[in-house]
């Protein structure tokens, strides 16, 4: 940050002691906003408002709550008079293996985007904990908290994911324990009508061998083998179009039609994103080499695929996700 306090004044807080809070209010915020995108911006706002007022900083409070105060309140000015963003499974039903069903793009500010796992988790945090915190960035969860207004949300998130105490998050918000364990109250029960399908599916914690033959059917375009690997009632999501399908046969069926086809030959690079294992997809460029396609997210669920979310935003995602443009054959 380029800001500097006025001469004369010494901040209370320094920057190395706000830039310590960044991976946690970076969750926090992915968490309100759905949109790792804007959960950067938020982050980076909340920091430079805290930045310039470091020197009011009396410390009555922690500086890991007053940010949490000022990250709130950015988090709620973003999400003032806005719809909720969704998955496409939230937007229809599902539709047939067919092309003629894609449509068109929809807007970034209507669906759930993805974030990497190394923007919202400690380097050396426990893992245990970061096991746990992972099941609350997942797509499904994200989503799911979507349906709640901003203040339910940030009571839900505060109490629930982060563990605050009751009083603290009341202070935070300004309003009273009664209130804060009312909305939590609402909260719950809102995610609670919510349909099977919105809610994250149970993960297991041993993947790799279900992920390497991912990996080498998806490669080598098997469709055979690729079915073989997903659960009977699988879903395939491919924003920003609004079209999903649901079904590992339909999910392979449409793989091989004219337009997806064209992922024949993709190579895929691991990467971790929203507590899930992810690829960046590279289609063969006919210029020579792979060019950068879709961000994939699955969801695994005991020892199928449950769910696979192909994020078409490659020049926007495979930056933040430390992805290359372009690889060479």
């Amino acid at each position: 940050m380029t800001s500097t306090p006025e001469a004369g004044t010494l901040p209370r807080v320094q920057p190395d002691e706000l830039e310590a809070y960044r991976r946690e209010l970076t969750g926090y915020c992915y968490r309100m906003l759905g949109s790792g995108f804007e959960a950067e911006d938020a982050v980076q706002d909340t920091m430079l408002r805290a930045w310039r007022s470091a020197d009011r900083f009396e410390g009555r409070a922690s500086v890991r709550s007053w940010l949490y105060r000022i990250a709130t309140n950015v988090c709620m000015d973003m999400l003032r008079g806005r719809k909720r963003r969704a998955r496409p499974m939230e937007l229809g039903p599902p539709s047939p293996p067919d092309e003629g069903h894609l449509g068109g793009m929809l807007p970034e500010h209507l669906w759930v985007s993805p974030i990497p796992d190394a923007r919202v988790f400690p380097e050396d945090g426990d893992p245990a904990e970061i096991a746990v915190a992972r099941d609350t960035v997942r797509l499904a969860f994200v989503t799911a908290l979507q349906h709640l207004p901003a203040r339910q949300r940030a009571v839900l998130i505060l109490c629930e994911v982060l563990r605050w105490p009751a009083a603290e998050t009341a202070e935070l918000l300004d309003t009273s324990v009664a209130a804060v364990n009312s909305a939590l109250q609402r909260a719950r029960a809102t995610l609670a009508a919510l349909p099977d399908t919105d809610r994250p599916r149970k993960v297991t914690a041993d993947q790799a061998s279900l992920l390497a033959r991912y990996v080498n059917a998806f490669e080598r375009y098997d469709m055979a083998s690729l079915v073989t690997l997903l659960h009977e009632d699988a879903v395939q999501s491919m924003p920003p179009f609004a079209m999903w399908l649901a079904g590992a046969r339909n999910i392979t069926a449409w793989m091989v039609r004219p337009g997806p086809s064209e992922c024949r030959g993709s190579r895929l690079v691991p990467v971790t994103a929203n507590g899930c294992p992810g690829y960046g997809q590279y289609r063969r460029d006919p210029a020579g080499g792979y060019k950068a396609w879709a961000l994939q997210v699955l969801e695994v669920s005991g020892d199928r695929i449950a769910e696979m979310h192909f994020f078409l935003d490659a020049e926007n995602l495979f930056p933040i996700f430390g992805l290359p443009a372009h690889l060479p054959a």
